[in-house]
């Protein structure tokens, strides 16, 4: 039997999409099958990179990838938008999806400040994807590895 896939909504696929899908990998891999993508991918932002190296994370295999890749070609069973934009703009038709929910974490990106200020930025949304990935996991009933 295949497990439930996840795919995790962004606007860029560029920061949040990318840490919740590593971390829900990381907590549930052996629950779900896990994905993210952008309505208009760019590069991995070298912030997010960054951030999660300093939690154990090596993102530099993943590539930004965009909706089309599974709008309509594979059946989810759980879509998560990551930002407000992406909820905004996400298509309403999307067949084969059984529940769509929505997680609005600040966009890391788009924080005006020096560097260290932008770095801390990035830090703190990834941490609050952190806990919202275990708090639902933990709604959902599912152990998950630390």
């Amino acid at each position: 039997m295949s497990k439930p896939k996840v795919l995790f909504l962004c606007t860029g696929n560029s920061a949040r999409s990318q840490m919740a899908e590593a971390y829900l990998r990381k907590y549930a891999g052996d629950y779900f099958e896990v994905f993210s993508a952008g309505l208009e991918p760019k590069e991995i932002n070298p912030l997010t990179i960054q951030v999660m190296e300093e939690d154990g994370f090596d993102l530099s295999g993943q590539t930004s990838k965009g909706v089309n890749e599974f709008l309509g070609k594979v059946f989810l069973n759980y879509l998560i938008t990551v930002c407000d934009q992406a909820e905004k703009n996400c298509p309403t038709a999307w067949p084969g999806i059984i529940q769509k929910m929505h997680w609005s974490f600040e966009d890391p990106a788009a924080f005006v400040g020096n560097p260290a200020e932008r770095l801390a930025k990035f830090r703190e949304v990834r941490d609050q994807i952190q806990v919202k990935v275990r708090e639902w996991l933990g709604e959902q009933n599912i152990p998950f590895a630390t």
